[in-house]
């Protein structure tokens, strides 16, 4: 985990939890969940109750000065001090909007800019953290997924909007106790696309050392990689939230590209396997509401049936519909709030939790789809795009649900 190492090789190295201590190139600690902090202890000549302690400071206390562990034992501050550091990433923007929402712009090198979002609530504060810089899944609604894909983020990266944000509120509001509540895997980039840096950061966010976060508080969305998704049931199960945006593969096909790859008769199964491992009863579907496309009462009719298919009910699943933000690029337009009000009842009258989210942020480009930062693309995305939309948009009368 030197300075000169490559984004893959600091992910395998976390992997096998091995690190390299050399003088002069210190290791950044934000990226050491406790396991690979405690052995860095023992290779330091320290007790495993060390890591404990050195935990506590960096992520409840924000501490990145060594010298300010007081209860650490002078002779390991100074150690650490030779081999490491605690460094989160430069802070390029900070833009606060009208309704309290705070989106941070962060340099993570190479010309990459991801961001970060807080929004506030009276009774949470949830924070929506980025997991790669860009994105390969090419969602036609989404700005991100149009700007391409750089690099996945090291572990470090993710942990570190938490850190930062957390520590940073605190001082802003003058307060001690715990400021955000819910975090969400909701930022640039496809999560379980990073699952090996992914799987760390969650763990951190949810030890009692660290943040202490519930697992019914920490979501994770994912575009539908079925088999990570498996994994993450296994490994770290907490809530998963499932971009679905159309009832039918021939729709879901041109808004979200992946379904070619893992179909709705993959995908679905998948949801309800996950529900044994999750912590809440309940897979959150989310449904970004575009005018015209997949908006119509049909539509949702065919969702009713594709959710009752898959789970033999309803209780299953709580469906999320999603505003679209526009920008240029899309060439798709929001849903009249009518028409997302009747798309709502049908869902609603037929059993199934449904919420419209409330667009937050939306005036400083911070709400839901609009997260793009600065990134440097190596998917020649706009060749990609060009050729999706070659694709023509299947009528809602020739869809097949094909249930």
């Amino acid at each position: 985990m030197t300075a000169d190492l490559s984004h893959d090789e600091l992910h395998a190295q976390a992997k096998r939890r091995e690190f390299t201590l050399v003088p002069g190139s210190p290791v950044n600690l934000l990226e050491f969940d406790l396991e690979t902090l405690t052995a860095l202890c023992e290779r330091l000549g320290e007790k495993r109750f060390r890591a404990v302690q050195l935990f506590r400071w960096i992520h409840q206390r924000g501490c990145a000065n060594f010298d300010d562990m007081s209860d650490l034992a002078k002779s390991l501050r100074e150690k650490l001090k030779g081999v490491a550091c605690v460094k989160a990433m430069e802070v390029v923007s900070q833009h606060v909007s009208a309704d309290g929402t705070i989106k941070w712009l962060f340099d993570v090198g190479g010309g990459n800019v991801i961001e970060s979002v807080f929004i506030p609530e009276d009774d949470r504060g949830t924070l929506c953290i980025s997991t790669q810089a860009g994105c390969a899944m090419g969602c036609r609604f989404c700005s991100t997924g149009h700007q391409g894909f750089s690099r996945n983020l090291t572990t470090g990266e993710i942990i570190g909007q938490l850190w930062f944000a957390e520590h940073f509120l605190r001082q802003r509001l003058q307060r001690d106790e715990r400021v955000i509540s819910n975090a969400v895997m909701m930022g640039m980039g496809e999560p379980l696309q990073n699952y090996a840096a992914l799987v760390p950061a969650l763990k951190m966010m949810l030890d009692d050392h660290a943040y202490g976060l519930s697992r019914r508080r920490v979501t994770v969305s994912t575009s539908g990689l079925v088999k990570k998704m498996d994994l993450l049931g296994l490994e770290c199960p907490v809530a998963l939230a499932v971009s679905l945006h159309a009832p039918n593969n021939a729709l879901r096909d041109y808004l979200v590209p992946l379904n070619i790859k893992h179909p709705l008769e993959e995908l679905m199964p998948a949801c309800v396997s996950y529900l044994a491992y999750a912590p809440r009863d309940f897979i959150t579907f989310e449904y970004c509401m575009l005018d015209d496309v997949n908006d119509s009462d049909a539509l949702a009719r065919e969702l009713v049936q594709l959710v009752k298919y898959y789970g033999h009910s309803v209780s299953w699943c709580k469906f999320n519909l999603i505003p679209f933000n526009p920008f240029p690029a899309s060439g798709l337009h929001r849903s009249k709030p009518e028409r997302v009000l009747a798309f709502a009842r049908i869902l609603s009258e037929a059993g199934i939790t449904t919420t419209v989210r409330k667009t937050r942020g939306d005036d400083i480009d911070a709400a839901c789809g609009q997260l793009a930062g600065d990134v440097v693309d190596r998917t020649r995305v706009t060749v990609r795009i060009a050729r999706q939309r070659r694709v023509e948009l299947p009528s809602h009368s020739a869809v097949d649900a094909k249930i």
